[in-house]
């Protein structure tokens, strides 16, 4: 028995405000509710509405009313021994504390959430739209291997309520993903993402099932494809996936406008119109929680490439990277000030600790840092698994710093970050140490596949194009490994032992003569 079954008043008009929701017309889902709410005196159907109404205010953008709307819809709730109304709502005021950037409260919220859907004894429908919700929590904040499992849990659930595939495509998700990857100079990486959304809407439109997808998803792809082409990528103008028809979708979503603002901009710059792009990013109000604080920035930085302004761009790109990291902060804050401390039961605070692996980042570059490389070998070892340890340490960068400045460091560390990524294997572990250090863990390898690793990193990084970054600095690396096995003596004298002699190798690599 799903969970309407046990409303008794009003169902039909809870159904309609459902349905209109779902098509992003949330401002006549919020006058039924209203209607509702001042006409029932069921408990469920109270609640039902409140929590409703919570998720069109979401819908809408209308952050002032966040805070009571809560309130009120958690008055209602906390009585009723519904699990699906608890995480529903629990989801949704995540959401609400991201948009106005309480980020303890968020978390705290995605917790209870999660919690509460898994304990759904008969999932239905509705359950389905609670972890849809949740998932769209979850990729607001950055957390996006959770937000595609609590998308595809929606996907499982949807199904078996007949609810069609494309309803929860989501392409919202992967598209946070993408343009993160961006922000933090894995521009190969954001473009692979990009076209794997484009190709999921291909098979929508060749199914005949686009015209399922919901309004926002339509935005979506539409922004998608415009960022694409702002890149350089060729893209689809078929009219069934135009970017900038797609774009004129979504309805009363305020994260639709937001898309559809910063797409024309997308659509000027690859257009070869650069300078109206800049001049819509001047006047354009978009909230930064859709897309990221980053984006605007990130988008003026390729606009004043394209005309040609590269100091300009520079600094458009220096402060999109500021703000990515300042987001990273804001999260590893979060952890520093004690989250689980916030939350009242131990199991309810273990739970918390799984998304503090996602805050354990390097600011700069997104890569674990050095205290989650080290969590990570020491597990390892213990497991008595074998293990090969590689120290990559940049060459010519303190040329860099020196002629170019620190911001012009920070942005080659941020390439050699995602150039890095790009070349490993499924499975690796890469970590920024400290300084210019890298460090990258290949689990179950020996010296063999190490030597075929760092020959990939090697040419990776000579192929850069540094001269258009740093004009007259190459960048290199030196790279030296060691094995680390089931027979090492202690989990910190095998990592110290490790890190020794793969120093070592790596001072050797530096004496060594390069070929050309």
């Amino acid at each position: 028995m799903g969970w309407l079954d046990r409303v008794d008043d009003q169902v039909d008009a809870l159904t309609k405000a459902r349905a209109l929701q779902e098509v992003s017309r949330s401002t006549e889902a919020y006058a039924i509710l209203e209607r509702v709410l001042r006409t029932t005196h069921d408990q469920h159907t109270r609640a039902d509405a409140l929590v409703q109404r919570l998720s069109a205010l979401i819908n809408l953008g209308r952050t002032a009313e966040y805070t009571r709307a809560i309130e009120e819809a958690s008055a209602a709730v906390r009585d009723l021994a519904e699990p699906y109304l608890h995480g529903h709502l629990n989801a949704l005021a995540a959401l609400a504390a991201h948009h106005q950037g309480a980020l303890d409260r968020c978390v705290t919220h995605l917790v209870r959430a999660a919690r509460a859907l898994g304990a759904v004894d008969d999932p239905d429908r509705d359950t389905a739209w609670g972890w849809h919700d949740l998932a769209m929590a979850y990729s607001y904040l950055s957390f996006h291997g959770y937000a595609l499992g609590a998308i595809e849990r929606a996907r499982q659930l949807g199904n078996a309520a007949g609810i069609p595939e494309e309803t929860f495509a989501a392409p919202g998700i992967r598209l946070r993903n993408a343009v993160a990857l961006d922000h933090t100079g894995d521009g190969d990486g954001c473009l692979r993402v990009l076209r794997d959304i484009a190709t999921d809407l291909d098979r929508f439109i060749a199914t005949g099932n686009a015209d399922r997808l919901r309004p926002s998803s339509l935005a979506a792809y539409g922004y998608a494809g415009a960022r694409r082409a702002a890149l350089g990528d060729v893209v689809d103008t078929a009219r069934a996936a135009e970017p900038a028809r797609l774009l004129g979708h979504g309805a009363d979503s305020a994260r639709a406008r937001d898309m559809r603002q910063l797409g024309q901009a997308c659509l000027a710059i690859a257009a070869g119109r650069p300078i109206e792009a800049v001049t819509r990013l001047e006047t354009v109000q978009v909230s930064p929680e859709t897309l990221g604080a980053a984006e605007p920035a990130r988008l003026r930085s390729i606009a004043l490439g394209r005309a040609g302004d590269h100091a300009g761009a520079h600094r458009a790109d220096r402060l999109a990277f500021r703000l990515a990291a300042q987001r990273h902060d804001r999260l590893r804050d979060v952890y520093i000030d004690g989250i689980a401390a916030r939350i009242d039961h131990e199991e309810m605070r273990r739970e918390a600790a799984r998304f503090e692996g996602e805050a354990l980042t390097d600011p700069l570059t997104g890569l674990p840092n050095r205290r989650r490389l080290e969590r990570y070998i020491a597990s390892v070892v213990a497991r008595g698994e074998r293990v090969v340890i590689g120290v990559c340490d940049l060459d010519g960068f303190k040329a860099v710093n020196t002629r170019h400045g620190h911001h012009s460091g920070d942005l080659v560390l941020q390439r050699i970050a995602g150039v890095i990524n790009r070349v490993m294997r499924r499975g690796d572990f890469v970590a920024r140490y400290g300084g210019d250090e890298f460090v990258v863990v290949l689990p179950g390898a020996g010296m063999s596949e190490a030597v075929e690793v760092a020959r990939r990193i090697d040419a990776a990084i000579r192929t850069e194009d540094w001269e258009s970054l740093v004009p007259g600095t190459p960048v290199g690396v030196s790279i030296g490994f060691s094995e680390v096995g089931a027979g090492s003596p202690g989990q910190r004298d095998a990592l110290g032992a490790a890190f020794e002699a793969a120093d070592r190798e790596m001072l050797r690599a530096k004496d060594r003569p390069r070929s050309a």
